[in-house]
């Protein structure tokens, strides 16, 4: 399955770069596939319980494998994430006194199932041992996060491991086909247009979303629909808020707000001044 469209859906926060965050694209060939590889360091030097190093979170339409080290080669978490349909705030891992190093993987929901052994019903908004799903990669990689090396490194072995998975990878080319147009159409359809298009039921539709992206289509057409909504607000210098309505098939303009609130947890204002800081 490849995410044919030019689709880069963006965090709450899209322009932050740091030593404790950064993205690294993937080679040409995995673009189709992973959106992005991230990691970086930050210290644990307190157990104050504050929340000033959480974050928000939002639905990226995108899933996560996150593997977090300290500094002397433990792996404290290896998390598989799920898609999420809700925002919600991040907190680092706290091991005191301990420097924390992290490397993730972050592939486009309709991607993950390539690299699977496993299904991907009720995984929504959940976190799972990668072991659970990512067997096959966790067993070459839990070993190599311990040895001396940078995030480079670490980029270099995960794609050469997913090159070659891809080799016998499954796909789905129904599941293929309905989610190049839901990108093609920016979330703007209909499920009984896209299954008409597709040539298959909306049952059907619904069944192979669940198993192999673990959500409904018409809820990640609404993401998606979402996620062009946030990439115009923080790229267009002169967002219009009534053209949005329109371009993106909103009811209204109290109907865009809502959902827009409901997924980011602020208004657009807030939001876009969050991100632009």
């Amino acid at each position: 399955m490849k995410n044919k469209m030019i689709y880069r859906p963006l965090t709450a926060t899209p322009f932050k770069r740091n030593v404790a965050y950064n993205e690294i694209e993937p080679c040409q060939a995995l673009q189709p596939y992973v959106r992005c590889f991230w990691g970086g360091d930050y210290d644990c030097l307190s157990d104050t319980g504050t929340d000033e190093s959480s974050e928000i979170v939002i639905p990226d339409t995108c899933v996560d494998i996150i593997y977090r080290m300290d500094d002397v080669g433990n792996i404290i978490i290896s998390d598989f994430c799920g898609i999420n349909d809700r925002a919600f705030l991040s907190s680092k891992s706290q091991k005191v006194g301990y420097k924390i190093s992290v490397f993730a993987i972050r592939f486009y929901a309709w991607t993950a199932y390539v690299f699977s052994e496993d299904s991907f019903v009720g995984s929504v908004n959940g976190r799972y041992d990668v072991r659970e799903r990512y067997n096959w990669l966790d067993r070459e990689l839990r070993s190599r996060l311990a040895e001396p090396g940078n995030l480079t490194d670490l980029i270099r072995l995960t794609e050469s491991l997913l090159l070659k998975k891809l080799e016998t990878a499954r796909t789905n080319k129904l599941v293929d086909g309905v989610m190049n147009d839901i990108l093609l159409y920016q979330g703007t359809l209909e499920i009984n247009q896209l299954s008409k298009e597709n040539f298959i039921s909306s049952r059907q539709t619904e069944r192979l979303f669940c198993e192999y992206i673990g959500m409904a289509p018409k809820k990640l057409s609404n993401l998606v629909r979402y996620q062009y909504l946030w990439k115009d607000i923080v790229s267009q210098r002169n967002f219009d808020i009534a053209s949005a309505v329109s371009k993106y098939g909103y009811t209204d303009l109290s109907h865009m707000m809502r959902e827009f609130k409901r997924y980011h947890t602020m208004n657009i204002r807030e939001a876009r001044e969050m991100a632009l800081k």
